[in-house]
């Protein structure tokens, strides 16, 4: 079908820097939708009623004109975190012509002279900066959208805090436009209140000495976790997300999720990776989202109750973990019966009643058992000896894709 729906990127170089299509689109258009800043940069000579975003921000009253020719402005790359790539999952492609103006991180790489491709790009845009700490490595090179002026100062204070204070920031504001500017510094020594609102700004991660790496791979260290005793340590944790196997865009139910660390670690995966952490207990509650800002994950979504109950109306996931409240009547049966077909299913046991549990469900519905045994060595006077953790017994089912 004819596209009823144009979507125009533009820049900080405003109507001049479009295109010809971009042009003749917004002259036809009788309705144009637009922030004030992106409305303000068109000239007199576009007719076209100029209609405001709502505050809160939706997209009801363009959808609402579907099949009339209707122009919609955004900043730079419209499917760059931008506001096309919000209408593409309302909207079919082929209703849709997206004309794009270079997004703000291709300016912001061609100003630091750094590959696009060997950057890391993030959007802070009203989301939560402890996003951040997940991509914190020595080396690595970050292009983050700026929420507003007080981004670079607030992201400067959590570099200092993750031990990364020798880190170079480079705020650019304005990026095509007339009134562009750059402003450098260190996080360590970073003080300028004074930025614009509009604004990209570009990190050079450097570490402090003594400052720990945290790989992405499973199996961090317990020291990484605030815990009061319940976590699954990270030998068994290393173990147990193996045969979870978490793949991009998939959803884990952490149940009895203690400090959230399973959860947290599936998300860190992948960043499409998505987790619902269900725990009853406030004092965990807590550990969950402190553990989970600062490994990097906020959007862990923490579900306050018990199992089984806690559990009806989330949506279906693709994995399943059961770290407590295995012996808890109906918990695992409610967990199979939301499985989506496919899916996996893990759960941990240390004590005889729980391993009796996951026996018994066993003989129902299949599964492997494994049993895991990890000794460390350890003082023994003069000497050094193996201290043996508790043995752990882990079932590992996949729901039939018939059932």
């Amino acid at each position: 079908m004819t596209p009823w729906l144009t979507i125009v990127g533009i820049g900080e170089d405003g109507f001049k820097g479009l295109g010809k299509t971009a042009r003749h689109a917004l002259l036809a258009a009788p309705k144009i939708f637009g922030s004030q800043r992106q409305l303000d940069l068109l000239p007199p000579c576009i007719g076209g009623e100029r209609v405001l975003w709502p505050s809160p921000f939706s997209l009801d009253a363009v959808v609402a004109l579907r099949g009339e020719p209707v122009c919609v402005l955004a900043s730079g790359d419209p499917m760059f975190f931008g506001v096309g790539a919000s209408l593409a999952r309302q909207l079919p492609a082929d209703e849709m012509l997206i004309l794009p103006a270079p997004s703000s991180c291709s300016l912001a790489a061609a100003r630091m002279g750094w590959p696009l491709q060997e950057v890391v790009t993030l959007s802070m845009v009203a989301r939560p900066i402890a996003a951040l700490n997940a991509q914190l490595f020595s080396g690595v090179r970050l292009l983050v959208l700026s929420n507003d002026g007080q981004s670079p100062a607030a992201i400067a204070a959590l570099l200092r805090e993750r031990g990364f204070g020798p880190s170079r920031l480079s705020v650019l504001e304005h990026l095509g436009g007339e009134t562009e500017r750059r402003i450098d510094g260190t996080a360590n020594d970073w003080h300028n209140a004074d930025i614009a609102d509009l604004n990209v700004i570009a990190i050079e991660c450097i570490a402090s000495p003594g400052t720990a790496s945290l790989s992405r791979l499973a199996g961090l260290p317990d020291s990484a976790f605030m815990h009061d005793g319940q976590l699954t340590k990270r030998d068994v944790r290393a173990i147990t997300l193996a045969r979870l196997a978490p793949i991009p865009g998939e959803l884990l139910w952490d149940v009895g999720a203690g400090s959230g660390s399973i959860g947290i670690e599936w998300m860190r995966a992948h960043p499409t990776c998505r987790a619902l952490a269900i725990e009853a207990d406030d004092g965990r509650q807590a550990l969950i989202e402190l553990n989970r800002d600062a490994l990097g994950v906020p959007g862990l979504q923490l579900i306050r109750g018990s199992a089984p109950q806690a559990l009806n109306g989330l949506e279906r996931p693709d994995a399943i973990f059961i770290g407590g409240g295995v012996t808890r009547e109906g918990v695992l049966d409610a967990c199979w019966a939301a499985l989506k077909p496919g899916g996996r299913l893990i759960a941990n046991a240390v004590t005889l009643q729980s391993e009796m549990t996951l026996i018994t469900w066993r003989e129902q519905f299949g599964g492997k058992l494994t049993r895991i045994h990890v000794a460390q060595a350890q003082p023994l006077g003069d000497f050094d000896t193996w201290r043996q953790a508790l043995p752990v017994t882990l079932l590992d089912a996949v729901k039939p894709v018939d059932a």
